[in-house]
């Protein structure tokens, strides 16, 4: 593998849940080197030490307080369950997260499910709507447990996280043996990541990251046939379904893109770094005040690579969890919505461009007049808006990959 990317220290958490200061600012650290292959297009922290990970209940990722995600999460609900070929299923969630979409699932398609994550926690009213039929396990799915006696396997979002993911896939191909059990995974796109040199997409408990290509691959190389697999989220991340069986070898040939992207990404990041680095310093000089629009791991990621030169007293969260906690590293408290009403920020930043229309509507029902950008590029100075920020298209969009 070719490295094209290092970060000495990050943080080695972005969604542990740290409600002291000084305990953020202490926060363990670890090192980023991403390489690329040059044979299949994986991408990987080859400096990651998973040691060092501490996912436990204390870790808060959920995202099912925006309207606009739950919007996606209803359409993934019914992409899956159509035509009722779940109903009567039994399905299996490994890093089912709070549960939310596994008790969506359930509820709308008429199965029983199981959701495994060791950073699990109830949250009452929620679970009710999933009915006795849905359980849940504060364990991870491991090799020493591995017979799946299911009919569809989720993993949103997981895959990501997991080092030896081929060792993982094989673990749970020999769990579902004979079985026709259907697998459903959900990744960041790293062609996105890569293309955009989105730097606040790169941390430290994502060591895993895949293109369409490359988690094609990798399915089929584990003992499955690749049935579907497209872009989502505004082609954000890749959606791959596949059942057991021999490989149509129809993976996308992306790996020579995916290496000149990345060799492109360690080249430019820095530039961008000091653009972002120079357009904060001069809004602080100016006496103005910059705040971030979403606590996690592109908030965290975001600011730890900026440094101390980043210019930020504040982050905003829609998820009441989150709220007076405070960032792993740089330590800026995350604060609700309203408290903008009295901080009266010059500039909010959206962490994530699929929410600006969100965003902008909840700023405007505050009557808060803040210019309003996204991580496209470095805010301008000059009290202008970016006009070359792609336009926020429907959730449901998706683009088959062939």
């Amino acid at each position: 593998m070719r490295a094209f990317y290092e970060v000495e220290r990050v943080p080695v958490h972005s969604n542990v849940l740290i409600l002291d200061r000084a305990e953020a600012l202490a926060s363990p650290s670890g090192r980023l080197r991403l390489a690329v292959c040059g044979a299949c297009g994986f991408v990987a922290n080859v400096a990651f030490d998973p040691a060092l990970e501490d996912y436990s209940e204390r870790y808060e990722e959920a995202q099912g307080f925006s309207p606009r995600f739950r919007t996606f999460q209803d359409e993934l609900v019914a992409r899956l369950s159509a035509g009722g070929r779940l109903d009567g299923a039994r399905v299996l969630e490994i890093g089912c997260g709070k549960g939310d979409f596994l008790v969506a699932l359930c509820a709308a398609a008429g199965c029983s499910g199981l959701g495994l994550d060791p950073a699990y926690v109830e949250r009452g009213a929620a679970r009710d709507e999933g009915g006795p039929d849905v359980r849940f396990e504060r364990r991870p799915y491991t090799a020493d447990a591995p017979e799946v006696d299911a009919d569809l396997v989720v993993c949103r979002h997981t895959l990501e996280h997991i080092p030896d993911v081929r060792g993982f896939l094989a673990t749970l191909r020999a769990g579902i043996g004979a079985r026709g059990t259907r697998l459903f995974l959900e990744v960041p796109d790293v062609g996105r990541v890569l293309r955009e040199r989105a730097f606040w997409d790169v941390y430290y408990e994502h060591c895993s990251y895949f293109s369409s290509g490359s988690l094609a691959r990798l399915v089929e190389a584990s003992g499955f046939e690749v049935l579907d697999c497209r872009l989502g989220f505004d082609d954000q991340y890749v959606l791959l379904e596949a059942r057991p069986g021999p490989p149509r070898s129809g993976a996308p040939d992306d790996v020579d893109d995916l290496v000149a992207e990345a060799e492109g990404f360690g080249r430019d990041v820095a530039a961008l770094l000091d653009g972002w680095r120079e357009a904060l310093a001069e809004r602080r000089r100016r006496g103005e005040t910059v705040v971030l629009w979403g606590a996690g791991s592109k908030a965290v990621g975001f600011l730890a690579t900026l440094g101390p030169a980043a210019a930020v007293d504040h982050v905003v969260d829609i998820n009441p969890h989150k709220q007076g906690s405070f960032l792993a590293a740089t330590g800026q408290e995350v604060i609700a919505p309203e408290a903008l009403v009295d901080l009266r920020p010059h500039l909010v930043v959206a962490m994530n461009p699929v929410y600006r229309d969100e965003i902008g509507a909840q700023l405007a029902s505050l009557r808060v007049r803040a210019e309003l950008e996204t991580l496209a590029g470095p805010p301008r100075t000059d009290g202008t808006h970016h006009t070359s920020d792609p336009p926020i298209e429907r959730l449901d969009r998706t683009r088959k990959i062939s």
